[in-house]
């Protein structure tokens, strides 16, 4: 089974401080007149916003932002050329306070404009607003409760403009802040979408749409014209189709007609379970218009729903063999900056001006690890025992024969997002050091389809476990994986589903990693934060269970590890933050004693400046490195 990755030669061990290392270049972004760039890079310790003009380098750019706590993930334009925004948490408790700073003097300390009580926090900011000095950011001083207020930049007066009186309600507001639609939940979780006369507040129904198809909610985007985009699996003619298609709602008429759709692809809604993952949609920026859209394949696709970008994407696809990630112009339309995602390299960066025509390089070209010593990731796919289609991507390690190899099993979180085909320096990490990997979308995962998707209702530990282990199988039969050497490997959703892995088939891993994985359905339900129990209806209660329910309670308690924790003999390691909101320290701590007392091989880190998912690159590192340990100690990989 000789391939052109097995004819390489072996490439040397990758330094994991240098992969886990934050980017020198990241989250680029243009000023609205077009003048300045904006990115993510290392200062102080920790990763910054830099701003540079439009033909500097970075030489001459300046830090913005001065953190030396934990990294800055996202920052935000204003239409004053003076301030800039930022978003920031405290060791990763998802308290997020909204940031100002000032592009004159950016030594000056940043100023707090939400300085809201602990449980509360900004969950989103959107700086395109009608009102000229402010921003519309949804927050929830009250905690149960998310509402929107406009925030005035400069004084950090902050003004209420949509107070939510049903928590399972949503409702989305235009660029003036008014609420022009609202998305509402019956009993059963159907969702009905209602088009608001944002002066009198009267509401008139147009669409239905079921609700487990829908985890994570709907997409929904308010449009110029007053009408809304939404994801439907439901055609115009009222037949339930498979794929989730971008469509068009009229506000006055409700007549629904097809933006985008690619037979056998869904929408790719990944940006709705993370918001740093690249978008479901491109927006124009100075209407909000949806101008292209993001299907899933074994390469994401992409669609423009725009005469004149589908120019701009025709001129931008020849500067890169990769997939458009992320795009982004100025208020003119004239000046794009566009980051690729390429499987071996962590991305691209161009600067394209659509007057000229010419495009220069912001950065890639030169990175570290060498593309050349990295592995392809594959697009692989194969039926589950009960003949779903099940896909997902094997990365092979470069410069070995693709026979008999150890294999990890590297499972997502979620479970409602999906592993896509791109840079993903775990996945590098395992390769380089002798795995291979094996990542799988099963079922529940989105991007393929509503029957892939709602398979899962009722499987945790149960068809979803079986999902994976057919994949392994598969990867056995032919040839790829030593049965005797496979690891289980995931974080959140995929640190469950490893537990599980060494629960449910104890024999089938010989190493496993939990990484701030939940042992205890129950326990996880009941300790999530207050605001999002009201939302749980189409997610955690229709694929797990209504813990109120005396009978779902027990079947959640035996779909838990934590009930089967006496079968664990596998060698296992987790790693949890301490200040992990979503999956709190007692999940890791109460798998971890019952195994030390029995004396089960277990290595437990906890990063106590860290929440749900390591962010600071020490302790990225440190995991690695134990995870390196780890897995060559069992499975007999390479390590440094």
């Amino acid at each position: 089974m000789t391939t052109a990755a097995s004819r390489r030669p072996i490439p040397d061990l990758v330094d994991v401080e240098e992969l886990f290392a934050d980017p020198e270049f990241a989250d680029p972004s243009i000023s609205p007149d077009g003048t300045r760039i904006a990115y993510l890079a290392p200062h102080r310790g920790r990763r910054n916003v830099w701003v540079r003009g439009i033909d500097q380098d970075h030489d001459a750019a300046v830090p913005v932002t001065h953190d030396t706590r934990r990294g800055i993930t996202g920052y935000y334009w204003t239409d004053d050329p003076r301030f800039l925004l930022y978003r920031q948490d405290t060791d990763g408790d998802e308290d997020w306070h909204l940031y100002r700073v000032d592009l004159a003097d950016p030594q000056l300390p940043a100023v707090d404009l939400t300085p809201l009580d602990p449980g509360s926090r900004v969950f989103a900011v959107d700086p395109e607003t009608t009102v000229p000095g402010t921003v519309i950011a949804w927050m929830n001083p009250r905690p149960l409760f998310v509402d929107v207020f406009r925030i005035d930049v400069t004084t950090g007066e902050t003004t209420p403009l949509v107070e939510r009186t049903d928590p399972t309600e949503t409702f989305y507001v235009d660029r003036t802040g008014r609420a022009t639609w609202f998305l509402s939940r019956d009993a059963d979780g159907t969702h009905e979408i209602s088009a608001a006369d944002p002066d009198t507040g009267t509401r008139r129904r147009l669409h239905r749409v079921g609700g487990p198809e829908h985890p994570l909610g709907m997409l929904l985007v308010p449009l110029p014209d007053g009408s809304a985009l939404l994801g439907d699996y439901q055609h115009p003619d009222g037949l339930i189709g498979d794929d989730l298609q971008l469509v068009r709602l009229d506000r006055e008429t409700g007549e629904r007609t097809v933006v985008a759709a690619v037979e056998g692809h869904s929408l790719d809604t990944l940006s709705a379970a993370v918001d740093t993952l690249p978008p479901t949609y491109f927006a124009d920026r100075r209407t909000g218009e949806p101008i292209a859209a993001r299907f899933t394949g074994d390469r994401p696709v992409i669609v423009p729903l725009d005469p004149r970008f589908a120019e701009v994407q025709a001129a931008l696809e020849k500067l890169s063999d990769g997939v458009l990630g992320w795009v982004q112009s100025d208020l003119a339309g004239r000046r794009w900056i566009a980051t690729f995602v390429h499987d071996r390299d962590p991305g691209t960066t161009w600067l394209y001006d659509h007057v000229s025509g010419e495009a220069r390089l912001l950065f890639g070209g030169r990175p570290q690890p060498d593309p050349a010593d990295l592995a392809p990731m594959t697009p692989v796919g194969f039926p589950a025992r009960d003949g779903l289609p099940l896909h997902g991507f094997l990365t092979l390690p470069v410069g070995v024969e693709p026979a008999g190899l150890p294999l990890v099993l590297l499972v997502h979180g979620g479970p409602w997002m999906h592993d896509t085909w791109g840079y993903n320096k775990a996945v590098q990490f395992l390769a380089n050091r002798g795995y291979a990997v094996l990542q799988v979308n099963f079922r529940g995962s989105t991007g393929y389809g509503r029957r892939h998707l709602t398979a899962a209702i009722g499987e945790f530990a149960g068809a979803m476990h079986d999902d994976l282990i057919d994949a392994v199988d598969w990867a056995i039969a032919r040839g790829y994986a030593d049965p005797d050497r496979i690891a289980i490997v995931g974080g959140s959703y995929g640190g469950y589903a490893a537990l599980v892995g060494v629960t449910v088939t104890p024999d089938r891993f010989a190493a496993a990693v939990d990484y701030v994985g939940i042992s205890d359905l129950a326990n996880f339900l009941a300790t999530l934060p207050p605001f999002v129990r009201a939302n749980m209806t189409n997610n955690w209660i229709a694929y797990v269970g209504d813990p109120d329910d005396p009978a779902q309670l027990a079947d959640m308690r035996r779909r838990s590890p934590i009930t089967m924790v006496d079968r664990i003999r596998t060698p296992l390691l987790v790693a949890q933050g301490a200040n992990d909101v979503r999956v709190v320290q007692a999940e890791s701590d109460n798998i971890v004693a019952p195994l030390r007392e029995r004396g089960v091989p277990v290595e437990y880190i906890v990063a106590e400046d860290e929440g749900h998912g390591f962010e600071n690159p020490e302790n990225q590192v440190a995991l690695f490195r134990a995870i390196e340990r780890h897995l060559a100690e069992h499975l007999g990989g390479r390590r440094a």
